[in-house]
């Protein structure tokens, strides 16, 4: 497996460059199709950045955790109304596992992911935090599921009037049409993935696959970063756009701000 291991890097930053590639033509003309390649890539290049920074073992018990809590908190939203609201998923995200699109459970790990990594960023200048006391585990896990709701702020609406990728059967809610409810969906689903996450991590603690350097580290931020910037240009409504810079964009400076302190590289241990 280490030849494998020693080409994470390499893989990181080229599929960096195809998500980017990807958002950019989004950018001009969104289609189903693009949204699909767009998900599926930010996917990948999120569990070849867990593998690089957390280890396979850490890496491979938040993909199973968010796959799984994903997909169950969508599959109950979507046939009872559960967590989200009352909606119905259309075609426009491809094939699905129940009513569930394949790609929701696959954007669950890359989004708390992100909100993970970010989130340490901002309170402990690093990546990770290792093993925590339940109470930071739970605090730990808030911010995080908050770093991922503010992505939500703008992209709901989005996904709901340009793209009809589901249909919310109330539409008159106070969130230009929205639901409010929503957000108490993602909150609860992005909390219950990263604390148990989080949790999983009491026997082992995370330890990097391979030697991390500063620029490793930043590609979380570029994910958060390239999808605030895609929802600054195309958002809709174009109120929309205003609240992402500012719901994105102090969460994104701040974890900036905390990278700009990690001085201690991740020291790797080998495993796969």
């Amino acid at each position: 497996m280490k030849p494998l291991l020693t080409r994470l890097p390499v893989l990181n930053y080229v599929l960096a460059a195809a998500l980017a590639i990807v958002l950019l033509t989004r950018g001009q003309s969104d289609t189903t199709s693009l949204l699909i390649v767009s998900s599926i890539v930010m996917f990948a290049l999120c569990c070849s950045s867990a593998i690089h920074l957390l280890g396979g073992r850490a890496a491979l018990h938040f993909v199973l955790i968010a796959l799984v809590v994903g997909w169950g908190a969508e599959q109950l939203g979507s046939s009872y109304g559960w967590f989200f609201g009352s909606y119905t998923y259309t075609d426009v995200l491809g094939p699905t596992v129940g009513d569930v699109p394949v790609v929701i459970p696959l954007m669950w790990f890359a989004l708390t992911y992100i909100g993970y990594v970010i989130a340490n960023l901002i309170v402990w200048q690093a990546p990770s935090d290792g093993i925590a006391s339940v109470g930071q585990d739970i605090a730990m896990s808030l911010l995080a599921a908050m770093i991922v709701t503010a992505y939500d702020l703008a992209a709901d609406p989005y996904l709901v009037y340009v793209l009809k990728a589901w249909v919310m059967e109330m539409k008159d809610g106070w969130w230009f049409g929205e639901t409010v409810q929503g957000f108490f969906g993602w909150m609860l689903t992005s909390f219950v993935i990263v604390f148990g996450f989080r949790l999983s991590l009491r026997r082992r603690a995370p330890a990097a696959a391979l030697p991390v350097s500063r620029g490793h580290v930043m590609v979380p931020l570029f994910i958060y970063g390239a999808n605030m910037a895609f929802q600054m240009v195309a958002g809709h409504p174009v109120e929309t756009r205003t609240i992402a810079f500012f719901a994105m964009g102090i969460p994104l400076l701040s974890a900036l701000c905390g990278y700009a302190r990690w001085q201690r590289p991740l020291t790797p241990t080998g495993e796969l």
